[in-house]
């Protein structure tokens, strides 16, 4: 077994790297380019030419989970909060696709990510691909292959970079949990009101309202 501060290399093997990443399923990891090689060059390449959202760790690319049923939600809490911030004029707002590097071979991409207006250089739109930018909140709806190890060390990455607020979404247990570091949070659960905290200050939403079906609107 590699040692703890070892990064990945090309002669590791599958087991290996599993282990570095969180246990997380074999078919998320790519060998393409080889295991600690790839850059932040590769994961734009994978998302322009094969619609495949990854994120970069330790110079590994990982296929990023997202099910239809999450997506969809994504859309609907990123509205909320663009609605929100159409009244209050706070930061930006970013999808699944909206990649931060956090440091050479480590660019990650929450599922909705809010950023304040002061952490964007000059108040503008960065123009690169992969900007050096931390989200204040980062938010990941959990799919079946994501695993506790790996959820605990993206926080804790996100957090030592300066990220405020993290919300955990279980679409099927259908809950929030509200973390203010990597190690303090709150479980938020069906009758709860998730908000925005010191960070989106006055954003309310109720988790009836979030985890609602959505069906056809019928005249």
């Amino acid at each position: 077994m590699a040692a703890i501060k070892e990064l990945p290399g090309p002669l590791w093997s599958m087991a290996q790297l599993r282990r570095h990443l969180g246990m997380i399923p074999a078919e998320r990891i790519i060998l393409a380019p080889l295991p600690g090689t790839a850059t932040p060059k590769d994961v734009l390449y994978l998302d322009d030419h094969h619609n495949m959202i990854c994120e970069l760790i330790d110079g590994v690319l990982v296929r990023k989970p997202m099910g239809f049923e999450q997506s969809v939600l994504a859309m609907f809490l990123g509205h909320q909060i663009q609605s929100f911030l159409d009244k209050h004029d706070l930061g930006i707002i970013g999808g699944e696709a909206g990649f931060v590097k956090l440091k050479a071979k480590q660019v990650r991409a929450s599922d909705v990510a809010f950023y304040s207006w002061d952490r964007l250089p000059d108040g503008q739109l960065p123009k690169n691909g992969i900007p050096r930018l931390v989200p204040d909140l980062a938010v990941e709806i959990l799919s079946a292959s994501n695993t506790p190890r790996e959820m605990k060390r993206k926080r804790r990455e996100l957090f030592a970079k300066g990220t405020r607020l993290i919300w955990i979404i279980d679409s099927e247990a259908k809950t929030v949990e509200v973390f203010t570091s990597p190690t303090e949070s709150t479980a938020l659960r069906m009758g709860d009101v998730l908000d925005g905290g010191g960070v989106l200050p006055g954003f309310k939403l109720p988790l009836s309202k979030l985890f609602a079906p959505r069906r056809q609107r019928r005249k």
